[in-house]
């Protein structure tokens, strides 16, 4: 199978070395030059992905020709790029191939999901959203992850769960395209609040409410916009969660790290260097809710932490005073 990957980032990468060793022929597509000559001269990235070698088999370049011969096109860049990515994808993609994105984040202004930028865009009527818990580095490094392919499309989701899965990546499908992106997108906001808790040096059963509650909160968005329930106890939802808000290799966490460690937001972003998905998300987020007139109370308070430069330490104080609930409101609410 012919595989276009657009994006030399570190997800790009693990994705194209994990694919090629599955027999595909795989071209990996940065709109850098200077990128395109490094990876090309070195076979690797010396900042993304550092001792990954990208396999001469796996071509590199910054043309866009040959696209409508690809049997399947990936979108592997941060979510702030995806709509002018996808705009250049559209003067040379065919309608019958299957796209494909990793990005998970929300388009800042429309709060807009990747994917209904995705249809905006592009003329391919074969979307299919990809995302789990799923670290580039350990992708690369071929330890076994799994991931949810979700799409309005089965075919062309079983197009790329037949296309990717491997004895180090296992591929699931789904229909819930909302589902899937809210619980990749909004996790990173409950992240960046798990990173800031650890650089306040924060109890283990603070973390454990945080991405509890913090996921409930997701769910109760993501089920008045119209996804399942079922979708945020999945891989996309809590499972996502879990990896982003415990390992060191999310930006989200070691940006929140800083944070709680006394840095100004803003400034802990630049230090990251790289994409913080949250920082952003969580003012998106905070958006949707009052849009929807859905209750996000830890959103709410990482929205006036990161914007407003609330103090931490009254966040949670109004966050454990809060009117008491049961645990399962909405469910509670329903039965009655």
């Amino acid at each position: 199978m012919k595989i276009f990957i657009m994006g030399a980032g570190g997800f790009g990468i693990a994705l194209a070395v994990t694919a090629q060793k599955l027999g595909h022929q795989l071209t990996l597509w940065s709109p850098f030059e200077d990128e395109v000559a490094q990876l090309t001269t070195y076979r690797e990235h010396p900042k993304l992905l550092k001792g990954v070698k990208i396999p001469e088999e796996i071509a590199v370049t910054s043309s866009l020709g040959g696209i409508q011969e690809q049997d399947l096109v990936i979108l592997a860049t941060p979510s702030f790029a995806v709509r002018d990515t996808a705009r250049l994808l559209s003067e040379h993609i065919s309608p019958n191939t299957v796209a494909a994105c990793v990005s998970k984040g929300l388009e800042s202004g429309s709060c807009k999901t990747i994917s209904e930028v995705l249809r905006e865009e592009l003329p391919s009527g074969k979307l299919v959203m990809i995302s789990g818990p799923s670290h580039a580095e350990e992708v690369a490094l071929g330890f076994p992850t799994t991931v949810v392919a979700a799409s309005a499309n089965r075919e062309a989701a079983e197009l790329v769960q037949d296309a990717l899965s491997g004895d180090t990546l296992r591929i699931y499908v789904s229909d819930d395209v909302l589902g899937v992106e809210l619980g990749g997108a909004l996790k990173n906001v409950i992240a960046l609040a798990a990173g800031l808790l650890d650089g306040m040096d924060g109890a283990d059963n603070t973390k454990a409410a945080l991405m509890t509650r913090g996921m409930a909160e997701i769910a109760r968005l993501g089920v008045v916009m119209g996804a399942k329930s079922e979708t945020f106890a999945g891989l996309s939802g809590m499972g996502d969660l879990i990896v982003t808000c415990s390992s060191m290799h999310s930006r989200n966490r070691r940006c929140g790290i800083l944070i709680g460690k006394g840095a100004d937001p803003k400034k802990a972003v630049e230090e990251i260097g790289k994409t913080v998905e949250g920082y952003s998300c969580a003012k998106i987020a905070w958006e949707l809710a009052q849009k929807h007139g859905v209750t996000m109370p830890i959103t709410e308070q990482v929205y006036h932490i990161l914007y407003e430069g609330k103090d931490f330490k009254q966040a949670v104080l109004e966050l454990m005073t809060r009117p008491k609930r049961h645990e399962s409101e909405m469910i509670w609410l329903l039965s009655r």
